[in-house]
């Protein structure tokens, strides 16, 4: 047995009317990682907060390197080498890449006015960027970096900080598979070094694959702990919400109408020479599969009018529609649950009821003036058709857990009635038990009549809830799978440009 570096014991944690975390004990051993798995609202977070000092358990004590106390600061976290990667990334815009990694440890020049050493800080932040292979410079504005490339940032920011555990919460989100790859090879240097990792995913394939052990929680209680060898994709499934895998994935349509929405001879400016033909059936579920990189956003994101594209024509119904922005494709019935929806789904400081009136204003307004009576009577509806959890449609869309937050941008398209409906990455960072209920909406869209796109580099996610699947390779659909076809196998070899055995 490997010496402890932080224990846990009893910890429990009550808000009014709430038990957040109900006697939870774990131990942190030296140069490990620890798996952390549980559905959203099962304590996770709470526990977290913990550990860095943020709030304070209600009873339980935490032992830091053999020093037992009822609770830490920040200041005590930080200085005994706890280091967050937080899945919500907490970047300055306005700055550039070194200065926040870097951000109030900066190096200074020598003098009175204590001015910031440019040079000094680019040298220090470089060599951490060369670990996790970033392909940007430490002068590179943050503004101008993908949410991929700003992931890299927050882990580089933990990196610097020299911790002897490191807590990553979703930290392969928004990763490409070779960024995952290298991100997986600094954990293993950094378990190889003596650090710890805290690491809490949804993605359980990749928990099973690099934790040395796991602890599942549920409704603020340990329901498990899994050694290496026990460690397997349905047994963390089943200790998260006590049902097996294949309860998350519905029937597929029995079948489906033609004249859904058709994409014909399209070019995007991603790809100014690849072609993309792809035609969703009315009441299907169509799965774009391919690697990052392939230009599936891209097309998306031109379908809906955000881009412009430079050739090629959408029909609906069976008619050529016009779409040149977003309000030409809201008009016609074709929406966009965007990869990112915090950045471009939703307005996080306005309320629920804002956020799911906001395409359809005309609709809640009299006299030019929306009645808020209105507003919130349609939030309320939504909240209660989509299971929505919160108290109240009034309370801003921040404060939900990622998948109410989905179900939010998913309510505000549901008011209009749909034609069509394009998902990007509609489970990304979202727990799977969101993820089922997300699947059962697609699904019920389709039952309506409703061609549905999805996005997904969840292959396993492609394979489960597609009705077919196409492949897109270098701005090009390169194949479609019917169902007697489908396979992570054969997904993989048409990403990758090859043809089916």
């Amino acid at each position: 047995m490997t010496e402890a570096l932080l224990e846990l014991k009893d910890i429990g944690k009550v808000y009014p009317g709430v038990v957040a975390l109900d006697r939870v004990s774990l131990t942190v051993e030296r140069g490990e990682v620890l798996g952390l798995i549980g559905e959203n609202g099962a304590g996770k977070s709470t526990l977290m907060k913990i550990l860095g000092g943020v709030t304070a358990p209600s009873e339980g004590t935490l032992t830091l390197d053999g020093v037992a106390r009822r609770a830490l600061t920040v200041n005590e976290a930080i200085l005994g080498g706890i280091a967050f990667v937080h899945q919500e990334l907490n970047l300055f815009d306005n700055l550039d890449v070194a200065a926040n990694v870097l951000i109030g440890r900066e190096p200074l020049r020598g003098g009175p006015l204590k001015l910031i050493d440019r040079r000094a800080l680019d040298r220090q932040v470089r060599p951490f960027l060369a670990k996790l292979g970033a392909d940007f410079e430490p002068a590179t504005p943050v503004s101008r970096l993908s949410l991929a490339q700003m992931q890299l940032v927050e882990i580089a920011k933990a990196l610097s900080l020299n911790a002897r555990l490191v807590i990553m919460d979703e930290p392969t989100s928004s990763l490409t598979m070779t960024e995952t790859q290298r991100l997986m090879k600094v954990i293993g240097e950094l378990k190889s070094s003596g650090v710890s990792v805290i690491f809490i995913s949804h993605r359980l394939n990749e928990v099973e694959q690099y934790a040395d052990r796991v602890i599942v929680l549920r409704d603020g209680r340990v329901a498990g702990e899994l050694a290496r060898e026990r460690i397997s994709h349905d047994v963390m499934i089943r200790l998260m919400i006590g049902r097996d895998l294949r309860s998350l994935y519905l029937a597929p349509a029995s079948e489906a109408g033609e004249d859904g929405l058709a994409i014909e001879d399209f070019r995007t400016a991603a790809f100014p020479e690849r072609t993309v033909n792809v035609a969703v059936r009315r009441g299907e579920i169509l799965g774009l599969a391919g690697l990052v990189g392939s230009g599936r956003t891209e097309l998306a994101r031109a379908v809906f009018g955000i881009d412009r594209r430079l050739a090629g024509s959408i029909s609906l119904g069976g008619e050529e529609v016009a779409i040149n922005s977003p309000r030409d494709a809201i008009d016609n019935g074709i929406y966009l649950v965007p990869e990112d929806r915090k950045r471009s789904g939703l307005i996080i400081d306005f309320t629920i009821a804002e956020n799911i009136s906001l395409p359809d204003l005309p609709a809640y307004a009299h006299a030019a003036l929306i009645e808020p009576g209105a507003e919130t009577r349609n939030a309320e509806a939504q909240r209660r058709m989509l299971d929505i959890r919160t108290s109240d449609v009034r309370g801003t869309a921040g404060s939900l857990s990622g998948g109410n937050q989905q179900k939010v941008v998913l309510a505000k398209w549901l008011s209009m009635r749909p034609r069509a409906i394009i998902f990007d990455e509609p489970t990304r960072g979202i727990d799977v038990g969101a993820k089922s209920e997300i699947y059962g909406l697609m699904r019920r869209l389709a039952d309506q009549g409703v061609a549905v796109l999805m996005i997904s580099s969840d292959m396993e996610e492609v394979v489960g809830v597609s009705d077919r699947i196409a492949v897109m390779h270098e701005g090009a659909i390169a194949g479609f799978l019917e169902r007697r076809q489908f396979s992570e196998e054969n997904v993989l070899r048409l990403a990758v440009g090859k043809t089916l055995n």
